[in-house]
C-alpha cells in the first residue's frame, strides 16, 4: 500500500454544483458516494445533512478509504472499503434497505493519477501498476503474460485504439528481450509502434494505458455490475448521478438509463398495449451535462466529464 497524507490526496470534485443540485439533498436523507476518493463531493454533501441523515462512501482504493475517513469526521458519515458494485450486498447489512441519492464518479482519481508509484501515468517513470484496489493482478503482470490476440482485443476494445494490432506485436517483441516493468517502458514500446508524425500531434500512449487500466482494474464489468446495484438500492423518487470520462462509460450508462426508462416495447401496429410494461424510472438528464468554461480552466482533467441522471418511479 502506497502511503499518504491528507494533503497530498487532492480531490476536485467534477461539477460540484451540478451533482448537488441534481441529487436535490434532502438534510434528513439517506445517500451514498459510490466512489468516494478524496471525499471532494461526499464532504460537500454530508454538510448538508443532519443527525438523522447518512452518507455511505464507498472506495476500493484502501489510500481514498484512509484518506475520506479523516475528512468525513466532523459529519454523519461512514467510509467502506468496497467496491461500488457491491452496495447491495453491504449497505442491508448496516441496516439500509434504501437511499435518497447515489453518485458514481467514475474513472481514476487525480491522486492516482499524480502519484507516481501507483503506475498509472505515462507521464512518471515508476513501477507499471495501476491497480486501484492496490492488490491482485497488476498491469505488469497483464502486459507481460497476455497474448498478441489478448492485448490486441484489450487495446481496441478499451483504448479504441487503432494501431491495437501493431502496439500488441511490438509489446511482445520487447518482453521478449526483457520483461516490461516500468511505465517509461511501456510508453516507448507504444511510442515506437506509432509513425514519428502522429508522436508530435499528441501523445500516443493515452488510449493504450487508458485500455490498459480498464482491463486490470473490470471497471466495465464493474460498472454494469454497479449500475444495477445502484437502482436496486434507490427508494421510490431517489436519483442516481453518474459522471463519466470516456464514451465506453457514457454508452453503457445512457443505455442503461434508456432501458429503465422505457415503457411499452408491444408492436407499434397492436391496438392496446399487452406488454404491460411502465417505465421503472424518469430521465432527469435528457441530454448529458457538461462542464462550463469557468470549470474548465479550474481543472483541465474534467474536459471529457458528462453527467447523466435518473429518477426511481414513484
Amino acid at each position: 500500500m502506497s502511503k499518504v497524507t491528507d494533503m497530498e490526496f487532492i480531490h476536485i470534485p467534477v461539477m460540484l454544483r451540478e451533482v448537488l443540485e441534481s441529487l436535490q439533498i434532502r438534510p434528513d436523507g439517506i445517500y451514498v458516494d459510490g466512489t468516494v476518493g478524496g471525499a471532494g463531493h461526499s464532504m460537500e454533501i454530508a454538510k448538508r445533512l443532519t443527525q438523522d441523515g447518512r452518507l455511505y462512501g464507498f472506495d476500493r482504493d484502501p489510500d481514498a478509504v484512509i484518506t475520506a475517513s479523516e475528512r468525513l469526521k466532523p459529519y454523519p458519515a461512514t467510509v467502506l472499503q468496497h467496491n461500488y458494485d457491491e452496495m447491495a450486498d453491504v449497505l442491508p447489512g448496516l441496516g439500509v434497505h434504501e437511499v435518497d441519492g447515489i453518485l458514481l464518479d467514475l474513472g481514476v482519481s487525480s491522486h492516482q493519477l499524480d502519484v507516481a508509484e501507483r503506475g498509472f501515468s505515462y507521464h512518471q517513470d515508476a513501477p507499471l501498476d495501476m491497480r486501484m484496489s492496490q492488490t491482485g493482478q497488476s498491469a505488469k503482470d497483464l502486459v507481460n503474460t497476455a497474448s498478441e490476440e489478448e492485448l490486441s482485443r484489450i487495446l481496441f476494445t478499451y483504448g479504441e485504439e487503432k494501431r491495437a494490432r501493431q502496439i500488441a506485436r511490438k509489446i511482445i517483441l520487447a518482453r521478449e528481450e526483457a520483461p516490461i516493468e516500468t511505465t517509461a517502458q511501456l510508453a516507448q514500446v507504444i511510442q515506437s509502434a506509432v509513425p514519428a508524425r502522429d508522436r508530435r500531434m499528441k501523445n500516443p500512449c493515452k488510449k493504450s494505458f487508458q485500455a490498459i487500466r480498464i482491463a486490470v482494474n473490470g471497471e466495465l464489468e464493474h460498472l454494469e455490475k454497479g449500475l444495477q446495484a445502484a437502482f436496486s438500492m434507490l427508494k421510490p423518487g431517489g436519483r442516481l448521478a453518474v459522471i463519466t470520462f470516456h464514451s465506453l462509460e457514457d454508452r453503457m450508462v445512457k443505455q442503461q438509463f434508456a432501458a429503465w426508462c422505457q415503457g411499452c416495447i408491444c408492436p407499434p401496429d397492436f391496438p392496446v398495449c399487452v406488454c404491460g410494461r411502465t417505465p421503472q424510472a424518469k430521465a432527469i438528464t435528457r441530454k448529458p451535462i457538461i462542464p462550463g468554461e469557468d470549470e474548465l480552466l479550474r481543472n483541465h482533467r474534467s474536459r471529457s466529464a458528462k453527467l447523466r441522471v435518473v429518477e426511481r418511479s414513484r
